[in-house]
């Protein structure tokens, strides 16, 4: 029976260095969040400790109602799915799968039954008799899958598992998990530096630094609406410009950048004058115009980039140099003077650091 898992003000070091601080998760019955960052962010630590593959310095791990925070990994009962695949390669997908439930002493006519069932909807049942080695990269990650699936685990999780399939296999992959883990209804923590991955597979998405989550929201949140510039810097608000508030005008603000340029931006939680945020703004949120009388950042355009769906342009702002786009039907040369008018759906206002 799947089951809520509660992670309470973890600390973790290794050795003498810390690498989780106070850390704080729920994830729901039957909820797939995801953990996102780069390299060292402390997702994978965070995976490790909830298998029982290490444990915290402080704080406590709870299964439902279980307290899991020192005990060992054989005994948590959770079902991983390693990056690796970790196959036994003596064995059929037949007895791959079916080996959690050999260990739980399920035997005979039951494990024959969960066993070709959960083949089948995988899609690998006229392969049952085969070995990993004459099986592809995805055919392996769904007997991985399977024999996660087939004991039934009240949480499951992944270790970066589509990172060693091609481009095309990962999307493919990725639509096949979230659709066996929602028809289980299983609670899953998922773990992946892939943005596009985990925004496509998650309820919700934890992004992570130095082993702190900055934000834990839905995809959509976090796309539109990042909390801070770290967050939006990940999410691909490529442009940061430092503002002050001038004067409130009721629906909207005047805002300055550096080199006394302003700009007329939509109300939002800054409307204190000589309060500064951060206006933050995707690529595709500040559109290059060259119209006389256009509102908006004025700009001198360099070095032009075809993109395919647009022109992207390298430009200088009193703010200092952003990336903007504009149309294909209307190239503009280097140094022409034009003004970025922001795209309110597409820019964000953020707390100043």
């Amino acid at each position: 029976m799947t089951q809520s898992l509660t992670l309470e003000n973890i600390t973790a070091h290794y050795g003498t260095t810390k690498v989780l601080e106070d850390l704080s998760l729920h994830i729901a019955e039957g909820e797939l969040v995801s953990l996102l960052g780069s390299s060292g962010c402390g997702k994978t630590t965070t995976l490790r400790l909830v298998a029982g593959f290490l444990e915290p310095t402080s704080g406590a791990i709870r299964l439902g109602a279980r307290d899991l925070t020192r005990l060992p990994a054989h005994s948590r009962d959770i079902g991983l799915v390693f990056q690796t695949y970790a196959l036994f390669p003596h064995l059929t997908v037949r007895d791959n799968v079916g080996f959690g439930l050999k260990q739980r002493k399920i035997g005979g006519a039951e494990r024959t039954r969960r066993v070709d069932e959960m083949i089948e909807r995988v899609g690998l049942g006229a392969l049952a008799d085969r070995h990993p080695a004459n099986l592809s990269g995805g055919q392996r990650q769904r007997v991985a899958l399977a024999r996660a699936l087939v004991i039934d685990p009240p949480l499951l999780m992944f270790d970066e598992p589509l990172s060693n399939l091609d481009a095309k296999l990962r999307v493919d992959m990725r639509v096949e998990i979230r659709r066996l883990q929602q028809a289980n209804g299983t609670t899953a923590l998922y773990v992946t530096h892939d943005q596009e991955e985990a925004f496509s597979i998650s309820d919700r998405v934890a992004i992570m630094k130095g082993g702190r989550i900055m934000q834990l929201d839905t995809p959509e949140v976090l796309y539109s609406r990042p909390a801070n510039a770290f967050v939006a810097d990940f999410v691909g608000f490529d442009n940061m410009v430092d503002m002050r508030v001038i004067s409130d005008m009721g629906e909207s603000v005047t805002a300055e950048m550096d080199g006394g340029a302003q700009i007329v931006l939509p109300k939002s939680q800054f409307t204190v004058p000589g309060k500064k945020f951060i206006f933050a703004a995707r690529p595709d949120g500040l559109l290059v115009s060259a119209a006389p009388g256009a509102e908006g950042i004025p700009a001198t355009l360099g070095l032009r980039t075809y993109i395919g769906r647009a022109y992207q342009y390298t430009c200088e702002t009193p703010g200092g140099s952003v990336a903007a786009n504009g149309p294909l039907s209307a190239p503009l040369e280097s140094g022409a003077n034009v003004t970025l008018v922001p795209q309110p759906e597409q820019c964000c206002l953020l707390p100043a650091e």
